[in-house]
C-alpha cells in the first residue's frame, strides 16, 4: 500500500544556540555566524536541493526564566541570546530560492496587528506566496516586561489575546480588499477601485484599527498559519486556527493521542479533520551504516552541554533547576524549588506518573526519544513509524548546521524518494497549495474566511416602479 509523502520542514533560529546545546563550539558548524547572511543562503539552497517544503524560524522576544537564580547561564551558553529578528532574513532567503516556504514566528506581544499584517503581506508578495506565520503568545516573564507589562499575562488570557489579534489581521488580510480591487487600468487611469477597498473599523479590548489594509491582497492573502501550543487552551486555539501544528512528543503513541484530540477539536469547530498538518520535531544523525551513525552521535555528545539543556528546560517550565543536584527526584521538587504546584504536577504526568524520575532523566529523556540514529534505511523505517501515528511531516532539528540538513538531504531524502515518502521535484504554486494541493487561499471552513467580503456593501435592492393610471 502506497503512503502519502512526508512534509519536510527545517527547524532553526536566528541565534547561536537553538536546541543543540553546546554544539556551537564545534568546528563543523556555522552557528556562530548566524549574524551574517552567507550561512543562511547556504542553508536554504541545501534545503531546496533536498526538496524540503519549508524552513521554520523559532523566535523569542525575551530571556528565559532564571536558572540558578539569574540569567548568566543563558548568556554564557549562548542560549538563544543574542538572537536576531527572523523576519529581516525573509526577503534575502526568498530571493535565493524558488520554492521553499519560509515560516517566521511572531508573538502577539511584539508587533501591532496593523503593522504586522502589512509586513506579512509584503513578504508574501515578494516571495510569490511562500510565507507562513507561527502564532505565539510569549509565556516568558522577561518578554512581557520588554513590552510594557509588569509580568506575563495568565495562560488562558494570552490565548484570548491571540484570538483578538488574529481577528484584526484576518479582517485586514481577508476583508479589507475585495477580489479584483486592484484594477491597474492604464486606459481609464484607475489603479485600484475604491468601491472595493474598505476600512474595517475594528474596536476591541486591546485594539482600535480603522484600516484599510495598505497592502493589496498577496498570493495567499493570509499566510499559512502555524501553532505549537500543547496545553488545553493551546490545542483549542490550534484546532480553530492552525493549518500546521508543531509537536514534540516523546513517542509515536503520544503523538497519535495529541493529533487525534486536536483533529477532534477541529471537527467540533466546523473544520475538516485534514485541514491541519502535524509536524513532529526530530533530530536525525545518519551514517552510511548504523555503526558510523552511532560514532557520529557519540562525537556530537562530546560537545553537548547539560547546563544549556537544564537552563532551557528550567526557563521554559518556570521551575529553577539551578543549584539542585541533577539526581533530585522530580517528586521532591515542591519542597526544593520556588515553582508552582501545577508545573510540578505537569512534570510528573509527563514522566508517566512516576515521582522517582530524576531531573537529569526528565530533561534528557525527550532529547533521546526524538533523536533518530542510523543508516538511511533505518531512519526511513523510523519515520514510517511516526507517520503511522498520524504525523504528516517532520520538523527537522539540527545537531550542527548546515551539516545536519545536508546529511538528511543527501542521504535520507533519496531513500524516502524510493519509498514515495519524499517528492522528487516541487509542485508549482504557493506554500498553501504545496501543503494541501488545493487553492492558494484559505478554505471556507477556516474562521478567517468569514471576513472575506464582510465589509462589502450589500447591493441596493431594485426600486419598485410607481403605479401608473
Amino acid at each position: 500500500m502506497s503512503r502519502p509523502r512526508l512534509l519536510l520542514n527545517a527547524f532553526t533560529m536566528n541565534t547561536v544556540t537553538h536546541v543543540s546545546y553546546g554544539s556551537w563550539r564545534r568546528d563543523d558548524t556555522r552557528q556562530t555566524e548566524f549574524h551574517t547572511l552567507d550561512p543562511w543562503l547556504e542553508l536554504v539552497r541545501i534545503l531546496e536541493r533536498g526538496t524540503f517544503d519549508s524552513v521554520f524560524f523559532a523566535d523569542i522576544v525575551g530571556l528565559y526564566d532564571d536558572f540558578g537564580g539569574g540569567w548568566e547561564t543563558h548568556v554564557r551558553e549562548g542560549l538563544q541570546v543574542p538572537n536576531h529578528d527572523p523576519a529581516a532574513l525573509v526577503s534575502a532567503l526568498a530571493a535565493a530560492t524558488e520554492h521553499l516556504g519560509i515560516v517566521i514566528t511572531s508573538s502577539v506581544l511584539q508587533d501591532h496587528p496593523f503593522s504586522f499584517a502589512r509586513k506579512i503581506s509584503t513578504l508574501d508578495h515578494l516571495s510569490r506566496g511562500r510565507i507562513g506565520w507561527n502564532i505565539v503568545t510569549s509565556a516568558l516573564r522577561n518578554s512581557a516586561r520588554n513590552f510594557d507589562l509588569p509580568d506575563r499575562v495568565p495562560h488562558d488570557e494570552r490565548y484570548a489575546w491571540a484570538e483578538e489579534y488574529s481577528e484584526v489581521v484576518y479582517k485586514l488580510w481577508e476583508g479589507s480588499w475585495d477580489d479584483g480591487a486592484l484594477v491597474r487600468d492604464r486606459v481609464r487611469g484607475i489603479h485600484a477601485d475604491p468601491s472595493r477597498i474598505h476600512k474595517i473599523h475594528h474596536r476591541s479590548e486591546r485594539y482600535a484599527v480603522e484600516g484599510p489594509h495598505l497592502s493589496a491582497p498577496s498570493p495567499q492573502r493570509t499566510p499559512v498559519l502555524f501553532q505549537a501550543g500543547t496545553s488545553d487552551a493551546g490545542r483549542a486555539f490550534a484546532a480553530r486556527h492552525a493549518e500546521g501544528v508543531f509537536i514534540n512528543q516523546g513517542s509515536p503513541a503520544a503523538a497519535r493521542e495529541v493529533i487525534a484530540h486536536t483533529r477532534d477539536l477541529a471537527a467540533a469547530a466546523g473544520r475538516a479533520r485534514d485541514d491541519i498538518k502535524f509536524f513532529q520535531g526530530l533530530t536525525v544523525i545518519v551514517g552510511s551504516t548504523a555503526a558510523e551513525a552511532r560514532r557520529k552521535a557519540a562525537d556530537l555528545d562530546e560537545s553537548f552541554s547539560l547546563d544549556g539543556l537544564l537552563a532551557h528546560r528550567s526557563g521554559s517550565i518556570g521551575i529553577d533547576f539551578g543549584g539542585l543536584p541533577i539526581d533530585t527526584p522530580i517528586g521532591e521538587l515542591s519542597s526544593a524549588v520556588d515553582g508552582t504546584r501545577s508545573a510540578i504536577e505537569s512534570l510528573i504526568r509527563a514522566a508517566g506518573g512516576r515521582t522517582d524520575v530524576t531531573i537529569a532523566d526528565f530533561v534528557t529523556h525527550k532529547q533521546h526519544a526524538t533523536r533518530l540514529v542510523g543508516a538511511p534505511e533505518q531512519i526511513a523505517d523510523e519515520l514510517e513509524r511516526w507517520q503511522d501515528a498520524g504525523v504528516d511531516g517532520i520538523n527537522l532539528q539540527y545537531a550542527v548546521t548546515p551539516g545536519s540538513f545536508a546529511d538528511f538531504a543527501d542521504h535520507v531524502v533519496p531513500e524516502l524518494r524510493k519509498r514515495g515518502l519524499a517528492q522528487h521535484e516541487y509542485t508549482p504554486g504557493t506554500l498553501r497549495h504545496k501543503f494541501f494541493g488545493a487553492a492558494d487561499t484559505l478554505p471556507e471552513t477556516h474562521p478567517a474566511r468569514r471576513w472575506h467580503g464582510a465589509f462589502t456593501p450589500a447591493p441596493a435592492a431594485p426600486s419598485t416602479p410607481a403605479p401608473t393610471g
